[in-house]
C-alpha cells in the first residue's frame, strides 16, 4: 500500500491556485495558533494557581469556561458568516481571540483570567468552523481528503509548538510571557484580510438565497437537515470522547500514575502528537479513495486492537509505541472530519452547521476528564482508559458504519458525478432535506 498511498498524496496535495494554497494556509495556521493558545494555560496551571494564591483544581474552571463557550462561538461565528461571507467573520474571529489571549497575560486575579478564558472560548469555537469552510469551499473535491486531514492536524502540531514555547518562553518570561507570545495569531487575521478571496460557493449560494428569498432558519428546520444534524452532533460527541478519553488524563497517568517527572510525560507527548500529525494526514488523504466512513471505521478498529497494549503498557518503549499508536489511528480518523462535516452541510448554512456540531460534541465530551480521574482513583488509569475508550471507539465505529457521507459532493449547487464503484452511498445535501443521517 506505500507506494499507491505516496501516488495519493502527491496527486492529492498539488495542483492547488494561489487563492487555494493561501485559504488551507490560513484555516490550518489559525487552527494551529487556537489549539497553541488554548495548551498554553494547560502547562501553566500550577504557576498560574502559585502567583494567584489559589489551588489548580481553581485554575482548571478556566478549560472548563472555554469548552462551554465554544458551541456559542460556533454559533455567533457562524451565522455571521452565512450572511456576508467567510473571510470577515474569520479575520474578526482570530483578532478576538489573539488580543484575548494577549490581556489574558495582564490578569490581575483569577476571576479575571477566568473570564478572559470564557471570551477566549468564543473565538475557539468560531475559529473551526469558518476555518474549514473556507478551505473547504476553495479545495477541488477531488483534493479534500489530504488537506483534510493537513487541516486538522493542526491542533497536534498546536500542542506540538506549545510545548516548546513553554520549555523556551517560561524559564525567562513566566507563565505571562506565554499568553503575551499568544497574540502572534492576531498577524493572521492581516494575512487573511489581503491574501485570501471570499469563497466562491458562498456567493454562488447566497445569490441563489437572495433570489428565491429564502431565509437561513428554514433551511435549518427542514427535517431531514434537521435530523443529520442531531447525528452529527451525537457522532462529534463519540469523536471527542474518543481524543480526549486517549489524551486528556495521559500526562497525570504517566506522572501521578507511573511516577515519571513532566518532562518525561511532554517528551511522551511529542512522540504520540508526532503520530498524530502522521496519522491525521496519512488516513485523511485514504479518504479519498476509499470514501469518508470506511477510513474512519478502519482507523478506529485498529486502534480498538491497540487498547490493551495502551492502557496496561508500563516501560518506556511500550508507552512510546503505543501512545504513538493510538493517536497514528485516532487523530487518523480525525483526520477525515473537516472534509464529512462541510460535506454534510448544506450550502446555505456550511459556515454554522460543521463548527456547531462539532463544538456541542466537544461540549457534552467535556465530562470525560472528571469521569477518568474519578475511575482512575478508584480503579487506577489503566483501568480508566480500557472502560473509555473501547466503548467509544465502538461507539464511533457504529455511528459511521451506519450513517451516510456526501464524498467528494460539488458545493455551491454544481452538479454531482455519477458515484463511482467505492461510493455507493454519495449524496448532494447541497439543497436542504436532499439526504438524511
Amino acid at each position: 500500500m506505500g507506494i499507491p498511498l505516496l501516488g495519493d498524496i502527491r496527486d492529492q496535495a498539488g495542483g492547488l491556485d494561489r487563492d487555494q494554497r493561501n485559504a488551507f494556509l490560513a484555516a490550518f495556521l489559525g487552527w494551529m495558533m487556537d489549539a497553541f493558545d488554548y495548551f498554553l494555560l494547560v502547562f501553566v496551571i500550577t504557576e498560574v494557581a502559585k502567583d494567584f494564591g489559589t489551588s489548580a483544581e481553581k485554575v482548571t474552571v478556566a478549560t472548563t469556561l472555554t469548552l462551554i463557550a465554544r458551541p456559542l462561538g460556533a454559533y455567533l461565528f457562524g451565522l455571521w458568516a452565512d450572511k456576508v461571507g467567510r473571510r470577515i467573520p474569520l479575520m474578526v474571529d482570530v483578532l478576538f481571540y489573539s488580543v484575548i489571549e494577549m490581556i489574558s497575560g495582564f490578569s490581575t486575579s483569577l476571576t479575571m483570567l477566568l473570564v478572559l478564558r470564557f471570551l477566549y472560548g468564543l473565538g475557539m469555537g468560531g475559529e473551526w468552523g469558518l476555518g474549514v469552510s473556507l478551505a473547504m469551499e476553495k479545495i477541488p473535491p477531488a483534493k479534500r481528503g489530504f488537506y483534510s486531514g493537513m487541516l486538522q492536524v493542526g491542533y497536534p502540531a498546536g500542542y506540538l509548538v506549545a510545548a516548546l514555547a513553554y520549555f523556551v518562553i517560561t524559564p525567562i518570561f513566566g507563565w505571562r510571557g506565554l499568553f503575551v507570545f499568544g497574540a502572534v495569531p492576531a498577524l493572521l487575521a492581516l494575512y487573511v484580510r489581503y491574501r485570501v478571496g471570499e469563497s466562491e460557493v458562498w456567493e454562488r449560494t447566497n445569490a441563489r438565497l437572495q433570489m428565491t428569498r429564502t431565509p437561513l432558519r428554514k433551511v435549518f428546520f427542514d427535517r431531514r437537515v434537521l435530523v443529520r444534524f442531531f447525528y452529527l452532533v451525537l457522532l462529534m460527541t463519540a469523536f471527542n470522547f474518543m481524543s480526549h478519553g486517549t489524551q486528556d488524563v495521559y500526562p497525570t497517568f504517566v506522572k501521578k500514575g507511573l511516577g515519571h517527572s513532566p518532562h518525561y510525560a511532554v517528551g511522551i507527548a511529542v512522540i504520540y502528537n508526532v503520530g498524530a500529525i502522521l496519522g491525521g494526514v496519512l488516513v485523511g488523504t485514504l479518504s479519498q479513495r476509499f470514501g469518508r466512513r470506511r477510513a474512519i471505521v478502519g482507523a478506529s478498529l485498529l486502534a480498538l486492537l491497540v487498547v490493551p497494549l495502551f492502557a496496561y503498557s508500563k516501560s518506556t518503549a511500550m508507552l512510546a509505541i503505543s501512545a504513538f499508536l493510538m493517536q497514528f489511528f485516532v487523530q487518523g480518523a480525525w483526520g477525515v472530519i473537516p472534509a464529512h462535516l462541510t460535506e454534510m452541510s448544506p450550502d446555505a448554512i456550511r459556515g454554522f452547521y460543521p463548527g456547531v456540531t462539532y463544538q456541542l460534541g466537544n461540549l457534552l465530551a467535556a465530562v470525560n476528564l472528571p469521569l477518568q480521574e474519578r475511575l482512575a482513583d478508584a480503579h487506577g488509569y489503566s483501568f480508566a482508559f480500557a472502560v473509555v475508550v473501547a466503548p467509544t471507539l465502538l461507539a464511533v465505529i457504529l455511528l459511521t458504519a451506519f450513517g451516510r457521507e456526501a464524498h467528494s459532493v460539488e458545493f455551491g449547487g454544481a452538479p454531482t458525478a455519477p458515484p463511482g464503484p467505492q461510493e455507493p452511498e454519495r449524496t448532494t445535501p447541497s439543497q436542504p432535506g436532499e439526504a438524511t443521517a
